[in-house]
């Protein structure tokens, strides 16, 4: 009798465990979970050097309108090996995903990154412009 009560048991849990690893929630190709909210935008932006300190000369200032970022540079700096880091609303993503240093050295043709909202359907793509201090 306690076998057959040990044997439910077991039973009665592998159903549980069952269940409860059960995916009631959409996840996106990166394993990022998919919600309702359809806000897209850059709340903060940083700009670290090859020594992951800051090389922004003041605070960078995040157009939601126009869609830009604007940062001033330390003058002298490399800018073929800066790490760029956004902070985006709750459950945004970015894209391009940022792995490891950006060459942000061809000042003519500034890099664009889209931030895409947690239910995936809302895309805006930011222009980050970035100038060098003067000597």
């Amino acid at each position: 009798m306690t076998k057959h009560i040990k044997l439910l048991s077991l039973l009665f849990f592998t159903l549980c465990a069952m269940v409860a690893c059960k995916e009631d929630f959409p996840v996106d190709e990166d394993g990022l979970l998919i919600t309702t909210r359809t806000q897209c935008f850059v709340s903060n932006f940083e700009l670290l050097g090859a020594d992951f300190q800051t090389v922004r000369t003041k605070n960078p200032v995040i157009d939601t309108t126009a869609l830009t970022v604007n940062v001033e540079v330390f003058y002298g700096t490399d800018l073929k090996n800066l790490y760029p880091q956004f902070s985006l609303v709750t459950d945004a993503k970015l894209s391009p995903k940022i792995q490891g240093k950006v060459d942000f050295s061809d000042l003519a043709n500034p890099k664009q990154y889209s931030v895409i909202s947690g239910n995936r359907k809302v895309t805006k793509t930011y222009t980050v412009n970035i100038t060098v201090q003067k000597p």
